[in-house]
């Protein structure tokens, strides 16, 4: 079921989405019909301009910004918590400079917010995130890194887990164990909403702890640049986890 999730979603998702549309157009356009001839067309010309579109900054800021309601965690929060908690989010595969499978962009991002508030709390560390696709787990680089790059300590290594709901299942159990219900989840504010439902369902208080927002440019051009096709696949796949999850209730 994984590996099948996967494979829908990289289908779907831009750029492969719009561009087997664009394929099944052209497929069209050779035709008999002349209608079907036309609907090829259009298909063709809308599928293209989708992924230029999506390509766009500010379409990128747009479709997070909905995805992101929880503002950063205070003090006062932090303070209530039990523990932190940071899920993987993808590895740097066979990195040369660092002998082999470490941390990738987007967990790098989450750990270094996650080591900071660590610091400020004293609390401690729990990292969750397995090896879906083989290789190192992502938990050990993690743990390696908070440790070697950050001079934190991690208390709890989950490292079997392959996505956001088994990030939440298999930690939850390791919390239960040493009397902790209540959590600080730091991951990307986009991610959040999706997580903390999954982390709760697990019998945990969570504590929203949002890290890389999506921010603007202060130039107006910048923002209306093509380039930006990774945030918006990045939405559009969080918007795709959560109808999952709602269908699956």
């Amino acid at each position: 079921m994984f590996l099948l999730k996967k494979l829908i979603a990289a289908l779907i998702l831009p750029p492969a989405g719009p561009l087997l549309l664009a394929l099944l157009g052209l497929w069209l356009t050779r035709a008999k019909s002349r209608r079907w001839q036309h609907a090829g067309l259009w298909l063709v010309t809308l599928s293209l301009l989708g992924l230029l579109v999506l390509s766009l900054p500010i379409v990128g800021n747009a479709l997070m910004a909905p995805l992101e309601p929880h503002p950063p965690i205070t003090p006062a929060q932090l303070q209530r918590a039990q523990a932190i908690v940071v899920p993987g989010a993808g590895s740097y595969r066979a990195a040369p400079e660092y002998g082999g499978d470490t941390v990738g962009y987007y967990t790098l991002e989450r750990l270094r917010y996650g080591a900071r508030l660590a610091r400020q709390s004293r609390l401690p560390l729990l990292v969750t995130g397995g090896a879906p696709f083989g290789g190192r787990p992502e938990a050990e680089s993690m743990r390696e890194a908070l440790e070697n790059d950050f001079g934190v300590k991690v208390r709890w290594v989950e490292a079997a887990s392959r996505d956001t709901a088994e990030n939440a299942s298999l930690s939850a159990p390791m919390l239960k164990a040493a009397g902790i219900t209540r959590i600080a989840l730091v991951s990307h504010g986009w991610h959040l909403p999706r997580a903390i439902s999954l982390f709760e369902k697990q019998g945990l208080e969570v504590i929203a702890a949002p890290t890389a927002f999506s921010t603007t440019s202060p130039a107006l051009i910048e923002n209306l640049l093509p380039g930006a096709m990774v945030r918006s696949r990045q939405a559009l796949s969080e918007y795709l986890g959560q109808l999952y999850n709602r269908l699956k209730e």
